[in-house]
């Protein structure tokens, strides 16, 4: 029998805490709001549970998020525009690893990424997943340590697998049986590039079925029930330059409930088995990927990661126990659950009119910026600042300003019966999957990226802009 012997992941440099939060403890300082653990799932009571942990009312019904009140973010850099907390990114980034203090934590670029949250990401001690040469070389020309980035993706590029080759990747996730050869291929003489497998578990789990991702109906992985994830192993550990270390599954997103995470993990071990019988071979990580869900509304649920850490942990044990392994190094990888509800989008109203029943307010922004709501009926809860109404609200639909019957924003929202032309509307949980699934429909520009930590807000990502469109434009 043959155990496989991998290094971790490279522990991190030491990190220097954000000014606005206390070192290693994510509890903000000057009398911020701490009913909310960052990064634990546990929401805090009333209107602002789903808003960045240091949200703060203000005086007119404005509100401040990291010492900045909105209305001054919105004057300074315009709408639409994201704004980010670093200090509550930073605080669910120490959440997760002291929840899963024996596992491997890495941040699933896709959910937002720009240079500001690699080094966030990098200095807060956290590993990165990224799915293509961009987000790769993003990363890495930020400083993020190579060795600690997984590349993973269902078609994945020539270009992808020699970005990842080149810059030294820690692991590669191999999604499909066509993707051995052609990366075995690709690997230097002499070299041998540390892969897992992606296998889907056969678990349903999330919340919309366009993200659900652990059933045999859907792009992503290699099967347990139909046996592709064994043939794919026997082929991977045949080849000579690829160094098969693990198991990688994605349930899917927006998942809850803890019991898939536990189900997937019975499975996986079983298959880990299964191998060690088959070839001889232990493998020594396990990856669960992400998929945590959030609320975005008040009253939904989130997934608990301090409930749910031990539970995986535990299941992980008594599954190895059972099957005569030693316990497989963790991994884990939230992307939504950290950067979503740091983020916080704005936008102006342009017009307020009245259709038969309804009620539509259009903003400057819409599916351009934001198309989950077309695409997985995501319902979110805008709220009026800027100034206090005492006007008894009513249900109206926030839509945007493109071509689109179904560019809606939120549907039926409570909002101040007086709400006008020039008032601003904010919109919590809005820092994932906003800038990285934003378009430029229309030939609307990408809103700007602002953090605002301890106080200071400061430019991340510019606006987009007209000469942005001209200049890519290069024919007539």
């Amino acid at each position: 029998m043959t155990t496989l012997h991998v290094p971790p992941f490279p522990a991190p440099a030491a990190r220097t805490p954000s000014p606005a939060y206390e070192t290693g403890t994510g509890t903000p300082r000057d009398g911020a709001d701490t009913s909310t653990s960052p990064g634990t799932g546990t929401p805090r009571d009333g209107a602002l549970s789903v808003w960045p942990g240091s949200t703060t009312p203000l005086a007119h019904g404005d509100l401040a998020v990291g010492g900045v009140p909105l209305t001054e973010v919105a004057e300074r850099f315009g709408t639409p525009a994201y704004l980010l907390d670093e200090g509550d990114v930073r605080a669910r980034c120490r959440g997760y690893l002291h929840a899963f203090k024996d596992a491997e934590v890495l941040y699933a670029a896709k959910a937002f990424l720009c240079r500001a949250m690699a080094h966030w990401i990098d200095e807060e001690g956290l590993g990165l997943d990224v799915c293509s040469a961009g987000e790769l070389e993003l990363a890495v020309t930020t400083g993020f340590p190579a060795e600690r980035i997984v590349l993973h993706g269902n078609a994945k590029s020539p270009d992808d697998l020699r970005a990842a080759l080149r810059l030294g990747v820690g692991r590669i996730v191999i999604d499909s049986a066509s993707e051995i050869a052609r990366l075995a291929a690709a690997v230097p003489p002499g070299s041998r590039q540390k892969v897992m497998v992606r296998v889907v578990p056969g678990i349903a789990a999330g919340a919309h079925a366009k993200i659900r991702t652990g059933t045999d109906d859907q792009k992503f992985g290699l099967s347990l029930t139909d046996g592709s994830a064994q043939h794919a192993i026997t082929r991977i550990l045949g080849q000579p330059t690829l160094d098969l270390v693990g198991l990688h599954c994605h349930l899917g997103s927006q998942i809850t409930a803890e019991k898939p995470f536990l189900c997937a993990v019975r499975r996986l071990v079983g298959l880990m088995a299964r191998i060690k019988d088959q070839h001889g071979v232990t493998l020594p990580e396990l990856d669960l990927g992400g998929g945590h869900g959030i609320a975005y509304r008040p009253g939904e649920d989130a997934l608990d990661i301090a409930s749910l850490a031990p539970k995986v942990r535990a299941e992980l044990a008594e599954s190895c126990a059972a099957a005569g392994l030693p316990v497989p190094r963790l991994i884990v990888e939230p992307g939504r659950a950290i950067a979503g509800p740091a983020g916080v989008a704005l936008y102006r109203i342009l017009a307020v009119k009245r259709t038969g029943e309804r009620i539509f307010v259009a903003v400057d922004g819409g599916m351009s910026d934001n198309p989950r709501p077309a695409l997985y009926g995501v319902r979110y809860a805008p709220r009026l600042v800027g100034r206090r109404s005492t006007t008894a609200p009513e249900p109206m639909t926030v839509v945007g300003r493109h071509c689109e019957a179904g560019d809606v924003l939120a549907s039926d929202v409570p909002l101040p019966g007086d709400v006008r032309p020039g008032d601003l509307l904010a919109v919590p949980v809005a820092g994932a999957y906003h800038l990285s699934m934003a378009s430029g429909y229309n030939l609307v520009g990408r809103p700007p990226v602002v953090a605002v930590a301890d106080g200071h807000a400061r430019l991340l990502v510019r606006r987009e802009s007209l000469e942005d469109f001209r200049s890519r434009d290069v024919g007539l």
